[in-house]
């Protein structure tokens, strides 16, 4: 069987660039914290990515701090602080924030003091748009290659940015500080990153998210992520068409161009997951927790939906490789899927 991807938001497929770039680097010997040849060589293919990602992302190269993932980037920055979220922000912020700021029934935030707030939502791709202005840390994981942001102009004290939801490796990411902004290093040790994280650098990871970084603003301008967005649109359309009790989630507020979150009240979004594995096709349901059990969308839920609506939902998220062939024969696949399911609850 042919397997279809359509759970970008999820992990991106490693970039080709990601990959000549970490095969490059494996065999450069000598640890970038020595003085020697050995180790400048490989100090240089880190300040190297540092540049890549800077340039990307439209930030100062010295407020880059190389983590293992937006994770810690997030526990980095908000460690021992008390900053207010919302509760549609990822576990990695909401385990050290305080879910107190309120939204409306569009997934819209209203900001606060001292708050941090995402850039766009992983499951719906509800974009928060101007509102981050003013946050002490935003996440923009998933906005970042997807949308023409820069984080000049972001108006935050911080973002959080991980490498394999651009096609980069998995165990990377990035904190970054706009200037006058600094953190207090929770990982102690050798000081490397400047002092405020320690441990020697993981070079395949820092080259491959470099690479990734200046591959996935190239797609960006060339208009890759519109045609995305047309896709994405027509699936919808079709889902429509065929499923007339099928809500769309963010529908009527600016959403990522590749996201398409959808609900048909009463099928639970776990069934729909393995019925659509089975034929094939890799979407996502909701939330799931470390178990693996799917539960009812949580940020569903702080959006005014009630469970059922809430444990209903799946999401469908495209990529610059996704074709209009592989969209289609998902329609095709699951509406045959709601055609039962229909059938059975008449």
């Amino acid at each position: 069987m042919n397997r279809i991807y359509l759970d970008w938001n999820a992990t991106a497929p490693l970039r080709d660039e990601a990959r000549d770039a970490i095969t490059s680097s494996l065999d450069v010997i000598g640890n970038p914290s020595s003085v020697h040849f050995e180790g400048r060589q490989v100090k240089r293919l880190i300040e190297k990515a540092r540049m890549q990602l800077s340039d990307a992302f439209g930030c100062d190269p010295n407020g880059i701090i190389w983590t293992s993932g937006a994770t810690e980037s997030a526990s980095l920055m908000m460690y021992d602080k008390k900053l207010s979220c919302a509760e549609i922000e990822h576990d990695c912020v909401k385990s050290h924030g305080i879910s107190n700021l309120s939204l409306n029934d569009h997934g819209i935030v209203k900001p606060a003091n001292n708050f941090v707030l995402q850039g766009a939502n992983s499951e719906t791709g509800i974009c928060q748009g101007d509102n981050i202005r003013g946050a002490v840390l935003s996440d923009q994981v998933q906005t970042f290659g997807k949308l023409p942001i820069s984080f000049n102009w972001l108006g935050v004290q911080s973002a959080i940015l991980s490498a394999h939801k651009i096609g980069g490796p998995k165990g990377i990411g990035a904190l970054v500080l706009s200037d006058g902004v600094d953190v207090c290093s929770n990982i102690k040790g050798g000081g490397q990153e400047q002092g405020r994280r320690s441990g020697t650098e993981n070079l395949f990871g820092i080259v491959g998210f470099g690479a990734a970084s200046e591959a996935a603003i190239k797609d960006l301008s060339d208009g890759v992520w519109e045609n995305v967005l047309e896709l994405r649109n027509k699936m919808e359309m079709r889902i429509a068409d065929i499923a007339s009790d099928a809500i769309f989630i963010g529908k009527d507020v600016a959403r990522l161009p590749n996201t398409s979150n959808f609900v048909v009240p009463g099928w639970k979004g776990e069934t729909q997951v393995m019925n659509m594995d089975l034929a094939g096709f890799a979407i996502s349901a909701g939330s799931a927790c470390s178990s693996g059990k799917v539960k009812s969308s949580q940020t569903l839920m702080a959006m005014g939906y009630d469970d059922i609506t809430a444990s209903s939902a799946i999401r469908v998220s495209l990529g610059p490789k996704t074709t209009e062939k592989e969209i289609m024969s998902f329609v095709y696949a699951w509406s045959k899927a709601y055609k039962k399911f229909a059938a059975k609850a008449a």
